[in-house]
């Protein structure tokens, strides 16, 4: 697996406890900053990221602002993107289980660093189950040729 992820000035500390995770765990990533704690805009930090994983340059996405939400709100307007902004341990592996989500958001200043790694950790190892879900994920995607 390989993930691209990125914070904007709001999520730097998770993000660098999200990094050392993914190095604990052996799994490939860039990350694509910032690398200022001075005030810059998500968009500019989520929108390559949800490019590079829609174009299949890499398998999966995070991100990290304050609230998670601008993050979350940029990310989706790519196509083939399901980016989920998670905030608990449940819905990091029902997004994946479920939604096949492809990229995480999480809010820095909603959450702290211990929850941000147990919900990146389930998130990263939980598989799409398929089956009667496919077929919701099929009816997003065709949407999106329109």
């Amino acid at each position: 697996m390989k993930v691209a992820i990125a914070s904007d000035h709001g999520g730097i500390h998770i993000r660098a406890e999200i990094i050392a995770l993914m190095q604990e765990m052996g799994i490939e990533y860039e990350d694509f900053g910032c690398e200022c704690s001075n005030s810059v805009d998500y968009p500019d930090y989520a929108i390559p990221v949800a490019e590079k994983v829609a174009s299949g340059e890499f398998d999966r996405g995070i991100l990290i602002c304050g609230t998670g939400i601008g993050m979350s709100i940029s990310a989706n307007k790519v196509r083939g993107i399901r980016c989920a902004l998670v905030h608990d341990v449940f819905s990091a592996k029902a997004t994946r289980e479920h939604n096949d989500s492809n990229i995480l958001a999480m809010g820095e200043r909603v959450i702290g660093p211990g929850l941000a790694r147990e919900i990146a950790k389930t998130w990263l190892t939980t598989d799409f189950e398929g089956g009667r879900h496919l077929n919701r994920i099929t009816k997003i995607t065709d949407y999106e040729k329109k």
